[in-house]
């Protein structure tokens, strides 16, 4: 038997060893390295030096959730027979977390009934706003109002709103007056997120 030269010897394991790390990077999700340990979050990270670590479930700059939120209703700043009511959500974590594109609102009456179709979305294209804590976004929630429109009216005892991408809603005191639930111009619209309160 002839024995390779070390030369060639090297190139055949360096073939070897980049299709093994060519299949491996394969069965991955492109985006992980090859080789490297994974980690869901809330879950314990894999241990280097035989002690573990758990990593958080929501790290910083990651999408804020329901509990690190509070909701609020600005003032009504109307204009030309419209009420623009800015719906604002606030971080209450000690995290920078993102809201992005358009919370989930439904006006409600006492006993917790929903009171017309839920709004629709401006056209606008959705943005992402980062929140340091104790930081504020708001989206606007405009309407025209059901005296100049002739919109058949109620007056809710609540919002409900949802941030963006979670299940869980917020409950919102609403003062702001009759809204439109049905008829000409009864449509209720919501407008992307902004930093800030809206004030």
């Amino acid at each position: 038997m002839v024995e390779a030269s070390p030369g060639r010897r090297r190139a055949g394991l360096l073939a070897s060893a980049v299709a093994v790390l060519a299949a491996v990077t394969a069965c991955g999700t492109g985006t992980q390295q090859a080789g490297a340990p994974r980690t869901v979050p809330g879950t314990t990270a894999p241990a280097t030096d035989g002690s573990t670590t758990t990593t958080p479930a929501s790290p910083a700059g990651a999408r804020c959730h329901t509990p690190e939120l509070r909701a609020s209703v600005g003032r009504n700043n109307p204009g030309a027979g419209q009420e623009n009511f800015p719906i604002v959500l606030t971080n209450t974590s000690e995290r920078t977390c993102t809201v992005r594109g358009y919370p989930g609102a439904a006006f409600l009456d006492a006993s917790g009934k929903q009171l017309g179709p839920d709004p629709a979305r401006s056209p606008d294209p959705p943005g992402t706003v980062t929140l340091a804590p104790g930081d504020s976004a708001w989206a606007g929630l405009t309407f025209a109002n059901p005296e100049v429109s002739g919109a058949r009216a109620a007056t809710p005892a609540a919002l409900l709103v949802t941030p963006p991408d979670e299940r869980e809603p917020l409950k919102v005191t609403w003062n702001g007056g009759e809204v439109p639930v049905s008829g000409n111009e009864s449509t209720v619209r919501l407008i992307t997120f902004s930093p800030g309160t809206g004030a």
